[in-house]
């Protein structure tokens, strides 16, 4: 039995969060983690993709890597969408996590059928984006990103974890109050992406942008 977590990333319309969840558990993913944002994309993209309003629920889910396997293996069977939480689902994989936490996804999902624990593509050949940031700069950075090729984001508000390393290394000017900007994009575009916005908000601007991307397995509109 697979130990290995896996992350869901569902990007929903405002106010069907709880209702996606409660779905989530249903199938056996438990362990859920829900937080707002607002979307970037124009008017005319949102509604090409059918992405309803730009206010979003984010939720961020964990689950055993067979239990998601199958989920995708099974999608339209298991986890019934037709659009009707207008956003997207994206899965991902985890490269680590706490062998508690692991022990706690996998316990009792052996009823998981195996169908689902065989290796899946990555067909759409996308990276997530990940672009951390002074609080104000979240809609420069975005103009940046489109004229490298990105066609929307989503804007998550946080705050960002142990500033006082950050203190220590020099970066006294980083700022608690933090966006996030999270962007699906291809691969062919995510270099340039990354680049452009780097070389303008990197952490020796004064936005003191941090920049990651993450591989995407499979993306779903749901």
């Amino acid at each position: 039995m697979s130990k290995r977590p896996m992350l869901l990333l569902s990007i929903v319309e405002r106010d069907k969060g709880k209702k996606l969840i409660k779905e989530l558990e249903n199938i056996d993913i438990k362990v859920n983690f829900q937080t707002v944002g607002f979307g970037t994309a124009p008017t005319e993209m949102m509604d090409i993709f059918g992405l309803g309003s730009n206010d979003k629920d984010i939720i961020i889910s964990l689950g055993a890597e067979n239990v998601v396997k199958d989920i995708m293996a099974n999608f339209g069977t298991k986890f019934v969408s037709h659009s009707k939480y207008g956003g997207l689902m994206i899965i991902l994989k985890v490269s680590a996590a706490n062998r508690i936490l692991s022990e706690i996804l996998s316990f009792n999902n052996d009823k998981i059928t195996e169908k689902g624990n065989g290796a899946m593509k990555n067909e759409y050949h996308n990276n997530l984006i990940i672009i951390s940031v002074n609080e104000g700069y979240s809609d420069d950075v975005m103009q940046v990103a489109r004229k490298a090729g990105a066609t929307g984001g989503t804007v998550i508000k946080g705050r960002l974890a142990e500033i006082e390393w950050f203190a220590e290394m020099g970066k006294t000017d980083l700022d608690g109050e933090r966006e996030i900007l999270c962007i699906l994009a291809p691969l062919k575009t995510s270099k340039q992406i990354m680049d452009d916005v780097n070389k303008e908000f990197g952490l020796n601007s004064d936005a003191n942008g941090i920049l990651f991307a993450i591989p995407t397995e499979k993306a779903y509109k749901i």
